[in-house]
């Protein structure tokens, strides 16, 4: 009995993750338009033309990118609710969740906030409906915390709250990740708890 995956798979998910990572930062620095699939290859150590063995094209690439994050922001947001019932240990570590997502993937929160155009209307409707999905986690938690407050206030609060987080990878390029990212956590996090508690 065989595990899976064969070395050969192994290699070529390891270099399927190493072109999404490469595009991710590619993408950030330069824009979709300013990235050719020579650069992405280059940036892999492969020729331009071996890029296209793991993604149809340069848009199936940003796909991969965008609809991934969305994913793993939708799977992690569940997990996180999982784990209590409380609502404001949900709300703690929810927000816990998405600073770490926001630390430690600025590269894609900047090609989201500037390619999401440039995906094929498929992959933006899907990442559109994860994110949809993705708030609503958060607002039956704040309705679960406020049960007097209008949807519509929670709403408000939910989306100021991402974009206060979402806000990082701009507000701190060029900063000394380490040492930025553990000065900057407890001030987002406190902000975040906040604009969403008060």
């Amino acid at each position: 009995m065989t595990s899976g995956l064969t070395e050969r798979d192994r290699a070529k998910a390891d270099r399927q993750a190493a072109i999404i990572h490469e595009a991710a930062r590619l993408f950030a620095e330069r824009g979709f338009s300013g990235v050719s699939l020579e650069d992405l290859g280059a940036a892999v150590g492969v020729s331009g033309p071996a890029v296209y063995r793991h993604f149809a094209n340069k848009q199936a690439l940003l796909g991969a990118i965008l609809v991934g994050v969305s994913e793993r922001l939708l799977a992690g947001g569940r997990e996180v609710l999982a784990r209590t019932d409380d609502p404001r240990a949900q709300l703690e570590a929810l927000v816990a969740f998405h600073v770490d997502f926001a630390l430690s993937d600025a590269d894609v929160i900047r090609v989201q906030d500037r390619d999401l155009a440039s995906l094929r209307d498929d992959d933006r409707s899907r990442v559109r409906r994860l994110q949809r999905e993705y708030v609503e986690l958060w607002m039956a938690v704040l309705e679960r915390l406020h049960p007097d407050r209008a949807e519509s206030d929670l709403r408000v609060r939910a989306h100021a709250c991402f974009g206060l987080i979402n806000s990082t990878p701009h507000s701190m390029r060029g900063a000394r990740q380490t040492a930025s990212d553990r000065a900057v956590r407890p001030v987002l996090e406190s902000m975040a708890i906040a604009a969403l508690t008060i």
